[in-house]
């Protein structure tokens, strides 16, 4: 009796971690899919980002690369400082603080240059800083990681693999590039892949938020802290942005742009680093915040182009008319304003859109 007892004990001991066992496979099987999915559409998402870019205006704004240059010190000196900050502030995990700072690091995305179409910015300025943070993330993220997990003195918790953020980095800049070659030469077809693109860009954040409750069921079951990092860290970086190129007495449009650039970061490229980077044990801890991060960025950036709005229709029209109708009054006004020329260059920029 006691031997059979035994026995069937063990068969169903042997059984569980049989089960565990094919679990682990399974989970492991679907993790290598989901990185290959991932991988694929973010790579047909900043192709269809490259087919918006003409070269040629990239250029203009490379020869006066004043906003550019802005834009990028927001993008990897003020962005991930702040990530850093915010980090150590609210004493998250290490694995949790290495995917608050790989967002920081990450490029603009698509979602910076819808709200800037909605705004009103400068839709050129805003492509090309998208475009060359986009090439230069393939070095700056590595070398920021590098920087400040130093500080936190997390390398024995946490090991990053720079080589494999860098691969992945490196593998975007192709289908960028491709895409400002289709431009280039089928300026049509490139308008729509560029639309599609965006609907896959929609689809694979869906992606992202499945895959996280479902391959990362513990990946929600995260701390306030970082929560509340999410909801602040997006309108920090558009605050900061705005006042930075006010500093810099940048014309109200490229203001406007630039704080875009600066806080609407590229969830789905931070979502796609995580995942081929880290095992699933890290993801759990890390898989949640760019969702948090990327809910709150699309949040904030939808109120300020209601604000915006409002303010147009209210105040813009009738503005723009009595500078169009007296432009002697809007040099003037520029004058007296301590020299502030940003109106005088705003009401530039629109009389040209409109002559083209």
């Amino acid at each position: 009796m006691l031997r059979n007892c035994t026995n069937i004990s063990s068969n169903l001991q042997n059984e569980t971690c049989g089960d565990l066992a094919l679990r682990a496979a399974g989970d492991e099987v679907t993790a290598v899919v989901l990185g290959v999915v991932l991988t694929v559409m973010l790579g047909l998402v900043v192709f269809s980002l490259g087919c918006t870019v003409e070269p040629k205006k990239v250029l203009t704004h490379l020869t006066r690369p004043c906003g550019v240059v802005l834009g990028l010190v927001c993008q990897f000196g003020l962005m991930p400082l702040t990530a850093s900050i915010l980090a150590v502030t609210f004493s998250v995990k290490p694995a949790q603080a290495v995917a608050v700072l790989i967002m920081g690091c990450c490029p603009g995305g698509i979602l910076s240059n819808i709200i800037s179409y909605w705004i009103d910015g400068d839709m050129d300025l805003s492509l090309t800083m998208t475009t060359c943070s986009t090439i230069l993330a393939m070095g700056m993220m590595p070398l920021c990681l590098f920087v400040y997990s130093r500080s936190w003195e997390i390398s024995h918790s946490i090991k990053i693999p720079y080589a494999n953020i860098g691969i992945t980095l490196l593998s975007l800049v192709a289908p960028m590039v491709g895409g400002m070659f289709v431009n280039y030469k089928w300026p049509k077809k490139a308008k729509l892949i560029s639309k599609v693109g965006s609907v896959i860009g929609g689809l694979l954040m869906l992606v992202i938020g499945v895959a996280s409750a479902v391959l990362y069921k513990g990946s929600w079951n995260m701390d306030l802290s970082i929560v509340i990092i999410g909801m602040i860290y997006p309108l920090i970086g558009y605050i900061s942005g705005f006042a930075m190129a006010i500093v810099v007495r940048q014309p109200w449009r490229r203001c406007r742009t630039i704080a875009l650039e600066t806080g609407a970061q590229n969830v789905q490229m931070c979502s796609t680093v995580l995942q081929l980077s880290f095992s699933p044990e890290q993801l759990v801890q890390m898989f949640a915040f760019p969702l948090i991060y990327g809910s709150f960025q699309l949040l904030n950036g939808l109120l300020l182009v209601a604000v915006y709005q409002v303010y147009k229709r209210k105040y813009g029209k009738r503005n723009l008319k009595k500078y169009l109708d007296h432009p002697e009054m809007c040099f003037q006004q520029s004058l007296q304003n301590v020299g502030d020329t940003r109106i005088a260059d705003e009401i530039i920029e629109v009389k040209q859109q409109e002559n083209k």
